[in-house]
């Protein structure tokens, strides 16, 4: 399943609109060239999606599904992740009203809504629900053999969860077209595939056939580009995260990135987990990277610093301290765009 341009999309992103709850809906918003005519969410009706994001682009937020279907949507497109993974009963009423009045359904969240048999007796049979997070048939093991490819390979690892991994590799892949580059993102979270780039929503896949899933994807399209930007995922410090070891030795990279927040001390949920200095990051990435000369030795290149909470003038002030703590290139892509990482990424070819 892939959306289109036919698709009029209308996202669910209640109470998402600021923070990090709704990266989902925000990164389509951000970055997806598909026609994006409202988002509903009740915190932040009438109000400016430009000033409440910063993110330019003409779309009005409304309070409901019900006020949303003025704009005549065709979509629903579930933007925001709830805590617990659970639907929340308030949410799972307006995605029946939104079934009722005839719109398909993009769902992101681990629980399937394609077999609720509440929500199917509601749809016609142009209808459809997309539960993204699906593991794809015909896995197997991985078995290393992406290092035999000739293309880069750059996967964007984590100080933690969601400090910008996936804009990273997007803006990076935007640098890139600039340049005539052929690049490809290889997407492994349900952002990315909803965004519509090929790949595997990893936390999906049984961990035996998780590094296997993602090497699939590497050679398939490894020998047609010049550089595959490999979405990251988790992080090796979070206790949570399960995703960045089968990344690692799926993609077998040529480059890491390390993405972190500007300030962030301690593991997100987990306050009693610090985050190590950045050069000790470096260096437990590259060592779990290369696992002792097992594999080929893979370096952190550059700094992705997430500085959307700070000011332009604070964000400058961190990047360049960061630049100072680590030796390495570093910038917010978002803010300040992707070109000295992706130099950094060429010269150490």
């Amino acid at each position: 399943m892939r959306l289109s341009h036919d698709h009029h999309i209308a996202i669910l992103l209640h109470g998402g609109t600021q923070g990090t709850k709704g990266k989902t809906g925000l990164a389509m918003l951000r970055y997806s060239p598909l026609p994006i005519v409202v988002v509903i969410d009740q915190d932040c009706a009438g109000q400016s999606l430009l000033e409440k994001t910063g993110i330019d682009r003409k779309v009005p937020i409304v309070s409901s599904v019900a006020a949303a279907l003025t704009y005549e949507p065709t979509v629903l497109a579930i933007g925001i992740a709830p805590s617990g993974g659970a639907i929340p009963a308030a949410w799972y009423q307006e995605i029946k009203q939104a079934a009722a009045n005839g719109l398909s359904i993009v769902n992101g969240l681990h629980t399937p809504l394609s077999k609720d048999p509440n929500l199917t007796a509601l749809m016609q049979p142009d209808q459809w629900i997309w539960d993204v997070r699906q593991e794809p048939p015909g896995l197997t093991v991985g078995s290393g053999q992406a290092k035999h490819l000739n293309c880069l390979r750059v996967l964007t690892v984590g100080t933690d969860m969601s400090v910008g991994k996936m804009s990273t590799n997007l803006e990076l892949y935007k640098a890139c077209q600039l340049r005539g580059i052929k690049a490809k993102v290889i997407a492994t979270g349900q952002t990315n595939l909803m965004l519509g780039d090929d790949g595997v929503a990893l936390d999906a896949v049984r961990v035996d056939f998780a590094a296997g899933a993602v090497e699939r994807l590497m050679l398939k399209y490894g020998p047609d580009y010049d550089i595959l930007f490999v979405e990251g995922q988790g992080s090796l410090m979070n206790p949570a995260s399960t995703a960045t070891l089968p990344l690692l030795r799926g993609s077998q990279p040529t480059h890491l990135l390390l993405a972190h927040r500007a300030g962030q001390t301690h593991i997100h949920n987990f306050a009693e987990f610090q985050i190590p200095s950045l050069p000790e990051v470096i260096r437990v990435y590259e060592t779990v990277a290369s696992a002792g000369g097992t594999f080929a030795p893979t370096k952190v290149v550059g700094i992705a610093l997430n500085t959307a909470h700070l000011s332009e003038l604070e964000a400058r002030v961190a990047i360049a301290q960061t630049q100072k703590d680590t030796g390495l290139p570093c910038t917010d892509t978002v803010r300040f765009g992707a070109e000295s990482l992706l130099e950094a990424i060429l010269c150490r070819v």
